[in-house]
């Protein structure tokens, strides 16, 4: 099978002749010690990886283009730091935010998650709906810089691809609790739930009118939704207010991916996700991850009262891979029944952390290889 294939047809509860490898992936601050302890300074970590276990990494036959189209902010807030002292930046990020990070770091490390940065927010950048008006201006779908120049070159390769083309954008959650703030949000679904609603139908009109070019190119095979929307034990707002508010964006994204040939609608949220999945299942997506342990997840339990309503990314305890002998192996052990039942990628539960040694990943990686038909 080709990468393509394997990936839906496993995720899908088909009949794939092996599961994706995909162990999961280190940040900055991880793979600074793996190379302390013999990891090769210079080369891609994955195929290392894959040499070190005996295993053969899925390489696409054909030339690999991916569509390039962009959901974030244009034009960008400046990064700039406005005060340092005791060890601590506060900074403005690139999305307007005013956050304090300590000075291990700098504001480059909020545009992407190249480690585990702790912030303390200070201001953001909508609290009023003039604010949202000014903000908006920053979202125009018809930005032709959306889009790479190269796009009608890019949607010939893909047309003849064998890897799997995804596109990303954060929910409606998500992207209002960028804007606002966690606990203004949350206040303001309580408060001003007319201006949730607007700003929400704002979202939802924006990516549809932007992923509208590639999904009318027909090359797309998956859409990732983040959202980030539980705590260790609960979802942070209500099941009730997640219907009424962002239910119908979730629908509506499904229904435009699904019409243009799209198979995989993969929800991202972290937090014990138990209240959630019966309304992403509804709103027609069909993965979820990363099924943190940690905050209660229960990928067993999950199958057992959702059967094959939705399929799995991740779920392993990154605890357990950081201890390695008996507890990954019994770890692994867990997982195996829904690994063997289908509609399953296993993997370390989120960004794989520092307290895992190179050692430890390694043995836990060759035996997943071997549960997933890899050696």
């Amino acid at each position: 099978m080709t990468p393509r294939e394997r990936y839906l047809e496993t995720l899908l509860f088909g009949a794939p002749d092996r599961i994706p490898f995909q162990p999961g992936g280190p940040r900055e601050k991880t793979l600074k010690r793996w190379r302390q302890e013999g990891l090769p300074e210079s080369g891609d970590w994955f195929l290392h990886l894959c040499r070190e276990i005996g295993v053969q990494p899925e390489v696409p036959n054909a030339p690999v283009a991916h569509p390039g189209v962009n959901f974030r902010m244009n034009p960008v807030f400046e990064e700039k730091v406005i005060e340092h002292k005791d060890g601590h930046y506060i900074v403005q990020d690139w999305m307007g935010n005013i956050t304090e990070i300590s000075d291990e770091y700098d504001y480059t490390y909020i545009r992407d998650a190249k480690d585990f940065v702790t912030r303390k927010w200070h201001a953001f950048p909508v609290a009023t709906r003039a604010d949202f008006d000014a903000m908006k201006k920053r979202y125009n779908p018809d930005d032709p810089s959306r889009y790479p120049a190269d796009f009608a070159d890019r949607v010939k390769v893909m047309r003849e691809r064998d890897y799997v083309v995804q596109i990303g954008f954060p929910g409606p959650f998500w992207q209002l609790r960028e804007w606002c703030g966690f606990e203004p949000l949350c206040l303001l679904f309580l408060e001003d739930p007319e201006f949730v609603r607007e700003m929400v139908d704002f979202w939802t009109m924006f990516v549809s009118r932007t992923m509208a070019r590639v999904l009318d190119a027909g090359v797309v095979d998956a859409i990732w939704i983040s959202e980030d929307m539980a705590y260790k034990e609960k979802s942070m707002i209500s099941p009730h207010m997640a219907r009424e508010f962002l239910l119908p964006a979730w629908s509506r994204w499904v229904s435009e991916g699904r019409h243009a040939g799209v198979r995989v609608f993969d929800m991202d949220s972290d937090g014990r996700v138990d209240d959630l999945i019966p309304l992403w299942i509804e709103a027609g997506i069909n993965v979820c991850d990363p099924i943190e342990v940690a905050a209660g997840c229960d990928i067993n339990a999950y199958r057992a009262a959702f059967g094959h309503g939705i399929a799995y990314r991740q779920g392993v305890d990154k605890r357990c891979i950081a201890k390695g002998g008996n507890d990954m192996e019994q770890e692994l052990a867990r997982v195996a029944p829904v690994l063997e039942d289908g509609g399953y990628i296993p993997g370390c539960d989120h960004g794989v952390p520092h307290d895992i040694s190179w050692l430890h990943f390694v043995r836990y990686a060759k035996r997943l290889a071997e549960m997933t038909g890899w050696l």
